[in-house]
């Protein structure tokens, strides 16, 4: 139904609130990044209204360490524009101090704990091979 995927990956070893704090931020960069991606408002039978969900399904995988740098690297080598979260971003509290953050650290030396692409199905494949489903 779709020719496009999205993944976000969530390193296994952080804490319950900071695995959903992630994958929340992860989730609007997504959402920011990607025009058309959020469908229409929903409605109930009374006539209440809510707010439109993304049009597309998103999958949440989970990975150790060394294989949330992996899929990391792939993408940077591939050229994906990636939803990235680092580590150092728990000690922060708002988006600005956030990208002052990232901005302090090369490629190579972020500890990143989450990220989320939407691209081609095979391409999300071959980035995030050796995750796993989120239990």
């Amino acid at each position: 139904m779709f020719d496009t995927k999205i993944a976000i990956v969530v390193r296994e070893n952080l804490a319950a609130w900071q695995k959903l704090n992630v994958t929340a931020f992860l989730t609007s960069g997504v959402v920011g990044a990607s025009e058309g991606l959020i469908g229409e408002p929903y409605e109930d039978a009374a006539g209440n209204r809510y707010n439109a969900l993304a049009i597309q399904p998103m999958i949440v995988l989970s990975a150790d360490d060394e294989t949330i740098k992996t899929i990391y690297r792939r993408a940077m080598e591939r050229g994906v524009r990636l939803t990235l979260y680092i580590e150092q971003m728990f000690a922060t509290g708002h988006d600005e101090a956030n990208r002052a953050t990232v901005r302090q650290y090369h490629p190579e030396a972020m500890n990143v704990v989450g990220l989320a692409l939407r691209e081609d199905k095979k391409l999300v494949d071959k980035i995030t091979k050796g995750a796993r489903m989120h239990a």
